[in-house]
């Protein structure tokens, strides 16, 4: 993994989120124990709490930013994600930094279907850590599990490669984004589409449309300056308008439980989900 060059605030690694009163998203309010609790603090401890204005963490890794930085952060991650496509870690910022208005309509789709209520509910992770590798290998060919495991293989990816949330300023809506980057691959194992540039497009196109995000947007409109004339005439004459049609046609690819779908055939699923066969 390469240093990353984009100049972090310093701000950003001492800084713990703010106690702001409870709101929908499910942010955190003082309870009435609280005066108990800070009675049995040390002063060391207060005096630290004073220092950090009052702030906690919202989940583990979660680094506080304001409206400025996290406009400078998105400005940064856009230029370096542009420059080097597969800076991941440069588009997970990206992604995390614009994506306020997209992530609530996401959570809120969840939350009002069955399915993927129950995935709001469990949080559920995809990680070599839960996944049974040899079990899924053993599927037959043609089932989730089996051609999931087939792309991670071949295209010499993995799960543990997802970074986790840092600057999502709301414990749920961090689990939002984390499920979407964690149910990507499967994304490609769905569209039939491999992890180079042109496959990165498609998928990018597709999920552009499924989830609003401007990161997807932005992969969408400028991952294409680096394709070949051949393969921009296939992709603009065959696999961006399969992409869209699919992608406006399909139910919310969050709200499948897909630890739970891997006997379940491909076909079968992209079927019910509404993708379309690839082109």
């Amino acid at each position: 993994v390469r240093p990353c060059p984009f100049p972090w605030p310093r701000a950003l690694g001492t800084r713990r989120a703010r106690r702001s009163p409870a709101s929908p998203a499910g942010r955190a309010r003082p309870s009435h124990a609280e005066p108990r609790a800070r009675a049995g603090r040390s002063g060391e401890e207060e005096q630290e709490e004073e220092e950090d204005g009052g702030c906690y963490q919202l989940y583990p890794g979660h680094i506080p930013t304001s409206p400025l930085q996290k406009a400078l952060l998105a400005a940064g991650s856009a230029c370096v994600a542009l420059y080097d496509p597969y800076r991941h870690d440069m588009v997970a910022v990206l992604g995390e930094t614009t994506g306020c208005l997209a992530l609530p309509n996401l959570r809120d789709k969840m939350k009002h279907h069955p399915e993927g209520y129950r995935i709001l509910q469990e949080r559920p992770r995809i990680r070599l850590s839960t996944l049974d590798m040899t079990r899924l290998r053993g599927l037959p060919d043609g089932s989730l599990g089996r051609e999931y495991v087939r792309f991670l293989e071949d295209n010499k990816v993995s799960p543990d490669t997802r970074m986790p949330p840092k600057f999502v300023d709301d414990e749920e809506l961090a689990y939002v984004i984390q499920r979407y980057r964690e149910v990507h691959d499967l994304m490609h194992t769905l569209l039939g589409m491999p992890t180079n540039m042109l496959g990165e497009v498609v998928v990018k196109w597709f999920e552009a449309v499924q989830t609003g995000l401007p990161m997807c947007v932005l992969g969408a409109a400028f991952g294409p300056v680096r394709l070949s004339a051949r393969k921009l005439q296939v992709l603009a004459t065959e696999l961006i308008p399969w992409a869209i049609r699919s992608g406006r046609n399909a139910s919310c690819i969050l709200n499948i439980y897909y630890e739970q779908r891997w006997e379940q055939s491909v076909e079968s699923l992209r079927e019910e989900i509404g993708i379309f066969p690839p082109p």
